[in-house]
């Protein structure tokens, strides 16, 4: 099986998924980032195709930015339109061809992240 990249938004202070999210991802190679790709979330709060799909799968060294505030602005979870969380960064890596799925639950004042399936 060749590997692919999955990602996705829960909202979890209002309990709902992100939509309207927009994502970069970058393959990071020492202090070098390159954007690979871009997608943005659905009303399920997932990107419509894998953001990183097999034919263009390698291991190594990603970044997803997740950029929340206009989301947060949006739902009115700005305190005087200032945010705490804005562009989120989550560094990983894949060192095998498997599905990786890296998920973001984001709440206005923290987030969290994990290898999910």
């Amino acid at each position: 099986m060749a590997g692919f990249l999955t990602t996705h938004v829960l909202d979890t202070a209002r309990g709902c998924p992100a939509a309207g999210i927009k994502i970069a991802l970058y393959r990071v190679s020492g202090n070098s980032h390159r954007k690979i790709a871009e997608a943005v979330t659905n009303a399920d709060g997932r990107t419509d195709a894998p953001i990183l799909p097999e034919e263009k799968f390698k291991t190594g060294e990603y970044e997803l930015i997740f950029f929340a505030g206009d989301y947060l602005k949006d739902a009115g979870l700005a305190r005087d339109n200032l945010l705490f969380l804005d562009a989120i960064p989550i560094r990983f890596g894949m060192a095998e061809d498997d599905h990786y799925h890296v998920p973001l639950l984001l709440s206005p004042y923290g987030y969290s992240t994990y290898r999910g399936s």
